[in-house]
């Protein structure tokens, strides 16, 4: 065996959606608006100028295949870690090397790092002073919201890149390069998938292409030949590969069944919402996928009006994660009907909606001062401190400005006469607060 046959072996006992991974922008599949011909990022990757980094986004959907393809477009040179793996050790080594690269050769380093969520304050501390000076340019990528999930200090350092779940097109289209490339896909067999087989392993995969190659090749590799040496793929074929049943309906209705469902829950018809709910589960649908929509909607359509809603919701999600299909649907059906028959109020959403309008458009952050934190202020800060008026100490509730001057007249949150927020809406009254 010559090294050409190793090389050839090595690389066809990678999982395909290893070999189809995307080597350059232009073959890299989805998030247009990321990586289209005049955005940001693709600029900046062909002026070898990126800057440190976050991409975060579901699984599948090409944040490695990005980074990898930064890796291979840059002149710099590229460290690898995954911080499920990772010790502090290894960010000093990293960070050592990329002085070295710098200082002798003048050439930047980049380091990738993967679950970059999982790294802790320990670790992430010891790599910020480099990432401060510039001597590492930090990609990292995350399922997690880095706001959230990761040390403050080094997003705040990061440009964060949203990555959105693929769409079934996009799936589509991958899954048929897969099976015309000869080099790295499965065009050297004769085979035939069915196009019924394409769409059901498209959509069954949720954006997830990683997932949607694996079911691919699980097909095609468990399915026999025929007499002529032909494997057909079938739509059942396909269905035992991803774990699902076939939808039965073409792609616009599924999303229309979608639609119906959220707007039967907002409409408080039970009946047509429960329909739909099971129309979507023995369709083939995750029922966590409805029971997400559900606390979505439970929290945005009942609200204050039956707060009680969002906690029937969540309480049948966590019961339906707990003891799965089909018993986890008793509960789930439970909090369906609840969130239906329930009073319905958008005032938070509205209050919402204003709230963030303004934080985005009219930041104010000139908190008055008798708000702020005075554990290690002077005697100027104490003394504003002072004039804090302590709401129990005058019953509960006293009246005082706690927005800055420029929103000071801002009220974001009216309760309407229905449900619980008309008892608010007393309250509020009694209290004598700004409508």
């Amino acid at each position: 065996m010559d090294l050409f046959d190793f090389n050839q072996n090595e690389e066809s006992a990678k999982p395909l959606a290893e070999r189809m991974r995307a080597n350059t922008l232009d073959d890299f599949i989805g998030q247009e608006h990321i990586v289209s011909k005049n955005s940001l990022l693709r600029r900046a990757i062909s002026l070898d100028r990126l800057g440190s980094c976050i991409f975060w986004g579901p699984p599948g959907c090409g944040k490695t295949t990005l980074a990898n393809i930064i890796a291979l477009s840059t002149n710099g040179e590229f460290i690898k870690l995954n911080a499920v793996q990772a010790g502090v050790a290894d960010v000093k080594k990293a960070v050592e090397k990329a002085k070295e690269n710098l200082k002798l050769f003048g050439k930047r380093t980049y380091l990738l790092l993967d679950e970059c969520h999982r790294f802790n304050k320990t670790q992430s501390d010891s790599l910020l002073p480099a990432i401060e000076q510039g001597t590492i340019l930090f990609i990292g990528s995350t399922t997690e919201n880095p706001y959230a999930s990761m040390t403050p200090a080094i997003v705040s350092r990061c440009r964060v890149f949203e990555f959105k779940p693929l769409t079934v097109s996009d799936i589509e289209g991958a899954l048929r390069r897969a099976l015309a490339d000869r080099r790295r896909g499965f065009g050297r067999l004769s085979l035939a998938v069915s196009d019924e087989a394409i769409s059901h392993i498209a959509r069954m995969a949720g954006g997830d292409l990683r997932s949607a190659y694996n079911a691919l090749e699980l097909a095609v590799l468990t399915t026999v030949p025929d007499g002529d040496g032909k494997i057909s793929v079938t739509l059942a074929d396909a269905e035992q590969s991803i774990q699902r049943k076939s939808l039965s309906y073409n792609e616009d209705t599924y999303y229309d069944i979608l639609s119906a469902f959220c707007k039967s829950l907002r409409g408080s018809d039970s009946s047509a919402a429960l329909y739909y709910a099971m129309r979507r589960i023995e369709g083939g649908c995750d029922p966590m996928h409805v029971a997400r929509r559900l606390v979505v909607h439970s929290a945005e359509d009942d609200s204050m009006a039956d707060p009680r809603a969002l906690r029937m919701a969540t309480a049948a999600m966590y019961a339906l994660e707990k003891i799965g299909y089909p018993e986890g649907l008793i509960p789930l059906s439970d909090a369906i009907v609840y969130v239906c028959e329930a009073p319905k109020s958008n005032a938070v959403v509205e209050a919402y909606h204003a709230a963030r309008r303004d934080a985005v458009e009219n930041k104010d952050d000139a908190i008055p001062p008798y708000l702020k934190d005075n554990s290690f202020g002077d005697s100027l800060a104490k003394a504003q401190s002072a004039k804090y008026l302590y709401p129990h100490n005058f019953g509960g509730y006293v009246e005082q400005q706690y927005l800055p001057d420029s929103l000071k007249d801002r009220v974001y949150y009216r309760p309407k006469d229905v449900g619980f927020e008309s008892e608010v809406k007393r309250i509020r009254k009694e209290k004598g607060m700004k409508d």
